[in-house]
This record gives structure tokens, sequence and C-alpha cells, in this order.
């Protein structure tokens, strides 16, 4: 009966594919350097991605991180599970190895010219991507790095002024930065305490806080590709590790402090990490592991997210390099992914690069995206370091203002493997300074929790204005922004001033109780004092509005949902003064 019931399925799901092939289509939505390399294999790899996007745009009108993860969240499986499926059961049934994203709407899979053609022809396939390994860090290390030594602030530190916030009070506490690396050496002093991993009574539970990406040894690491022991984290880690030095390095530039290193931006943030890169070398499926886990962090099986346990900012010292295959074909999938993290209130901070000095040389992803907070290097001099990149982004033909500002990237000092310390030269190090700021902002203004926009904004507005001679694309280095320094060079106290200054005049948030919730069918709102004209809109999970009001005089008042379907609605209710959103859940 078994035997019978799969043969039913799969030649049900054999039949369904073959009414919407098209023979001398489907070609078309296949990269051809992926189609090309059936010719020295059987079986590869590859990346599904479907027409179907999610459409996030209803979360710019949700405040607060929770509210807004959640709504990212439920459009997110909620396409990926509508436009997946087909495509999951042929797997399935032809026990194919698969993984199922939600980030990005991609489907990851092996398998033959065969199984490939069957799914390129399916209509809500968008296209099929290779999934090659790239070389993905690029730093540089001072030989001259200074060890141990007494106490004493780093220069960046200092030169960003984070210091004078730790004097007002404010050192990143209750904030959790994330980031994705060559991974990370979680016992070293500088970070053992910052670990999320450690709970309070000084057990240790990596589950939620750690994620290993990596499942194989890369090709270009130059060994045998069936030698993990060649590797020294081994495969799949289950507590943190690092198999180059570089993710250590930018974490203890985010977080890290003992009595001696004063090396971190917020020293009393907490840090979780993911590893995706393989010794320096990651491909596009452990990218979107990282960004997945760091969205919805899960057990160390990769199970059981948890929205709760989600970053507030998380660093990206990486690029995915157009030289080795990660292209204009298959680099908006990563695009994909950046896009939803901002949208769930999670700030996204990544390197420019280090091709300068030359224009146009932002190229690699996720630097060149819109959605991106990409970081120039500069020096101790203050000024630009001559391997920051330059914009603007011509690679995509978007010609878009990069990077989007400048902090300290050369002669950094920061904690490595073994607890020793050195000094690297690297956007990459530039990259960590700008997460931790957030992070420290946020331990002093929590109520710009998960609005990215505004923060990007106020770090933009705030930083010091740095200018040059060097043209790009006719677009003068005298200008602010320009593609070198792009609005400035950090500074944490003039961005937590600027905060300060604008909130002075902004009243209390609108007090109101809303309630039955949940609801059968109406919903009362009270709002217990005088307003002003007060509007009002009601979007459902999917971000469709649902009602909206302007200028309403006559308070309390009531929403009638008795013909609305089940599930999760917000409601986004705001004035001159003031604005706030409610989650409002309907039962049947």
């Amino acid at each position: 009966m078994v035997n019978f019931l799969k043969s039913f399925v799969l030649i049900s799901t054999c039949l369904l594919l073959i009414s919407s092939v098209n023979p001398t289509d489907w070609k078309k939505k296949v990269d051809v350097d992926l189609l090309n390399s059936y010719n020295h294999s059987d079986i590869n790899e590859f990346i599904i991605q479907f027409t179907e996007t999610a459409n996030l745009s209803a979360a710019k009108y949700i405040h607060g991180k929770d509210n807004k993860a959640q709504f990212v969240y439920n459009t997110l499986l909620e396409t990926a599970h509508s436009s997946q499926k087909t495509v999951i059961e042929l797997l399935s049934v032809e026990q194919l190895k698969y993984k199922s994203y939600f980030i990005a709407n991609a489907v990851w899979t092996k398998a033959d010219i065969h199984i490939l053609e069957q799914i390129a022809s399916r209509p809500e396939v968008k296209k099929i991507t290779a999934n090659p390994w790239t070389q993905t860090v690029d730093f540089f290390e001072n030989k001259s790095a200074s060890l141990n030594r007494e106490p004493q602030i780093e220069w960046g530190i200092k030169m960003i002024n984070a210091d004078s916030l730790w004097r007002l009070g404010f050192t990143g506490q209750g904030i959790v930065v994330g980031g994705q690396d060559t991974g990370y050496s979680w016992e070293v002093d500088p970070l053992i305490t910052k670990y999320r991993g450690i709970t309070s009574d000084g057990d240790t539970i990596h589950d939620y806080s750690w994620y290993d990406a990596i499942s194989e040894i890369s090709p270009l690491s130059g060994d045998s590709v069936v030698m993990p022991a060649n590797n020294p984290c081994g495969l799949k880690s289950p507590f943190p590790c690092d198999d180059l030095n570089h993710g250590t390095h930018t974490m203890g530039t985010m977080v890290g402090r003992d009595s001696v290193n004063y090396i971190g931006i917020a020293p009393d943030a907490k840090w979780i990490g993911c590893r995706n890169m393989e010794r320096g070398n990651g491909k596009p499926s452990t990218y979107l592991d990282c960004f997945q886990f760091l969205f919805a962090p899960t057990d160390l099986n990769g199970e059981n997210p948890d929205l709760a346990m989600a970053p507030h900012v998380i660093n990206n010292s990486w690029y995915c390099s157009t030289e080795e295959g990660c292209n204009i074909n298959n680099w908006d999938v990563l695009d994909d992914a950046v896009k939803a993290l901002k949208a769930s209130g999670i700030f996204v901070v990544v390197s420019a690069g280090n091709n300068g000095p030359g224009c146009n040389t932002v190229t690699g992803p996720p630097a060149i995206f819109e959605s991106a907070f990409s970081v120039g290097a500069t020096k101790p001099n203050d000024t630009i370091a001559n391997f920051s990149s330059r914009g603007l982004v011509s690679i995509d033909s978007s010609f878009r203002m990069k990077p989007n500002v400048s902090a300290p990237g050369q002669n950094v000092r920061s904690v490595i493997k073994n607890g020793s310390f050195a000094n690297f030269n690297g956007t990459s190090m530039a990259g960590p300074h700008v997460a931790g700021m957030v992070a420290i902002l946020l331990s002093a203004r929590p109520e710009l929790i998960g609005e990215v926009e505004t923060l990007e904004n106020i770090i933009e507005q705030s930083a010091v204005p740095k200018t040059t001679d060097q043209v790009c694309d006719s677009i003068m280095g005298s200008q602010i922004p320009n593609p070198v320094y792009g609005y400035g060079r950090v500074d944490v106290l003039r961005a937590y001033e600027s905060i300060i200054s604008a909130t002075k005049n902004i009243s209390q948030v609108l007090d109101c109780k809303i309630f039955p919730n949940p609801t059968n069918s109406t919903v009362h709102v009270e709002i217990p004092f005088s307003t002003d004209l007060l509007n009002y809109e009601i979007y459902d999970a999917k971000g469709q509005l649902m009602q909206t009001r302007m200028g309403m005089q006559q308070l309390p008042f009531e929403i009638n949902m008795s013909n609305w379907a089940r599930g999760v609605y917000y409601l986004r209710m705001w004035n001159q003064k003031s604005s706030q959103t409610h989650k409002i859940i309907k039962l049947d």
C-alpha cells in the first residue's frame, strides 16, 4: 500500500510538471555556469528562486521590533509555503536532500539535470542558480601589533567618541549583537562573559546563540575536501569556533573587554554568532543559513525558531566575490534576505570592501545593496584608508551612493584565537565599529529598537563630514555625501546628542485601551483623554490595508471585524505628536 501511494504521488507530480513544461524555455531560467557544470558532473547543487515575493511594505508602519518581526516572519513563511510546495513535493518523492529558505523564498538542493529541467519548467520558479564557493574575507594583518598591555582605550573607540557615552552610563546593556563570519572563539577573556550562551548561573547553552552553517570543506581552501580534520573547527561545530581569526577580531571590536583590554565599542552588550565561511570561503547557501538563523535563531539542529532571541544589530564583515561566481544572476537572493532582516527591525551593517582607491570599487554583495548599511574604513589620522572601496555602485547599474558612512578600519587592535591580540586593516574592521555604535545608541534610547531607518538617518546625519579631492562619476568629493566617505566618519556622541535634541518636544505615546482582544467581532478602542485629530489604519498579516480613517474627532471608537478572516491584524494610530501600533487577534 505504501509503495502504491508513493508511486501515485510520483506519477501525479510528474504529470503536473509535464503539463507546464515548455521544452524551449526552461533553460532560460537556469544559470549558464550551472548548465555547463553538468558536463563535468552528473549531480550538482543549486538554489531555486521563486517568482512570488513577500510583500513586507506594511512593516514600516508597525512600531516595535517584536511586532515588526512577527509580521515579517508570518508573511515570509506564508509566501514560501505557497510557492515552494510543489517543488518540495517533487524533491521529497525523489528522496533528494533539500533546504527550504523563507527569508529569501528559495530552496537549496542537489540533483541531476533531469530533475533540474522539471523544476525549471515550473511556472512558479523564477530562476535557478549555481551555489559556488567564493573567497569572502579580505583583510591585512599589521605585523607590528602590540600584545597585552596596560589598560588603554583603543584609538578607534576614542575617535568615534564611544567612551563619551560610557561616561554617561551607556555601554550596550540590554542589547544583543549578532555576527556571521569565520566563527568566534567564545572562550577568550574579552568575549566569554559577553556571550549570550553563558547563563546567569554560569551554565553554557549554545542553542539560539550559535549556529554553524559549514558542513563541508571548501575546495578553495587548498586541501582535501574529504578531510574535515584539516579545519580546526571541523564541521557543524556544536559550540562557537573560529577557523581563521577574522570573526573573533570583529566581535572583539563590537563587545570585547577584559581587565586590561578595552577593545569593544559596546562592552556590556551580549553577542551571538554564526559561522558562514570555511577558512574565509563561503557560498550563497551558507550566507542564507546565517541570515535566516540571525532573523529567527534556532537550536543547534536548526529547528524550533524563536524570534525573541534575534539580535538587534548584525555585523557582516564579508562580501560575496564576483570574481569567483557570485554575480548579478544569483546575488538578488541575498538582497531579499537583507531586506527581510531590515524590515523585521534588525540593523544590518556590512563592510564596503577593500578594493580601493579607485572609484566604482564597491562591487560585492551585501555592500552594494540599498537595504544594507555599508561602511568604509578610515586611518588613525582621520582620513580615508587607501584600500577602502569607493562608490558609486556601478556593477548593478544602480549608481547608488556607497558607502553610507566610514569608521576606523586601519591598525585596529582586537582579540584573536587563543586569547592573543593583533592589529588588522580592512573595512572588515570598520563595520564592527558601527555595529557597536548601534548597540550603544539602542541601550541609551531603547525606543529606537526596531526603528532601523530612523537610526540609519541619525547615524548618517550626525557623522563628521569628510571631504576629498577624488571625483567619482562626476560626483565631487567635496559634497556630502560623497563616494569616498559617504556621509562622513561616524561619531557616537554627536548621534546621541542629535537624538536628544530631536525628542525633546515629542509628547508621550497615545495611552489607549483595546478590548476585547482577542475578539470575535467588534473591538473597542478607548483613549482616556482628549487628543488632536486621530488617524488609523489596519493591516492584515500579509500587509494588506483593511481599513483606514483620517481626522477622527469622536473618541472612543469601534472597529467591526466580524466579517474578517481569523488571524492577526495590526492597528496603527497616529496624530501630529505621536503614533503607535497594536496587534489585534481575530478569532472565528
